[in-house]
């Protein structure tokens, strides 16, 4: 057990670098067999749960789905009823006027929160020419913020926190999808 780069706990049946040995288990029968008194994580099950709509709209937008499960993660841990105290709601958490500037009418509507959230990535990665962290700075505190510090995260700790926090998420999805796709080709 131990806590990934992202604050994130881990646990393990193997050890790993970092992480600290909490307990140890010697039955290999024990090992192979889920706790049937311990429900997946919300987050994980979340994931789950929006794993197939998250890849139609990522390939509908052009977009990584690793990077809309990274945004997701942080903005709202795939609560799908999830609302910010400045009033941005559902799993991307958009704001009033961002929604309906997008088209989406219910932002507590999962599909609709997602592809209204992919579709506003996609435009400030075109606005900012394919710079994800200048895209990503511009989704958490709007693009003008971005324009209004010289093309830069703007400074502001928050922002510069969201977009590192999600850049990790990424970059930790990306490598994890290809192990598990070279994984699935030695098999």
């Amino acid at each position: 057990h131990g806590r990934d780069e992202d604050g994130a706990p881990r646990f393990s049946d193997r050890p790993a670098a970092g992480l600290d040995l909490l307990f140890e288990v010697d039955d290999p029968a024990a090992r192979q067999q889920p706790s049937p008194n311990r429900a997946p994580s919300p987050q994980y099950s979340g994931m789950r749960r929006y794993a197939a709509e998250i890849e139609a709209v990522a390939a509908e937008f052009g977009l990584a789905p690793e990077l809309l499960h990274a945004v997701i993660e942080v903005e709202s841990s795939y609560d799908p009823r999830a609302v910010s105290p400045r009033g941005a709601a559902g799993l991307m958490q958009l704001m009033p006027a961002t929604a309906r500037g997008l088209g989406v009418v219910d932002r507590f509507d999962p599909r609709a929160n997602l592809r209204g959230g992919a579709r506003l990535l996609q435009s400030l990665l075109g606005a900012f020419d394919g710079n994800l962290q200048l895209a990503l700075a511009a989704y958490n505190a709007g693009a003008g913020a971005v324009r209004r510090h010289g093309m830069r995260v703007p400074p502001y700790a928050e922002t510069v926190e969201y977009v590192d926090a999600v850049l990790r998420r990424f970059e930790r999805l990306r490598r994890a999808g290809e192990a598990s796709r070279r994984e699935r080709e030695r098999g």
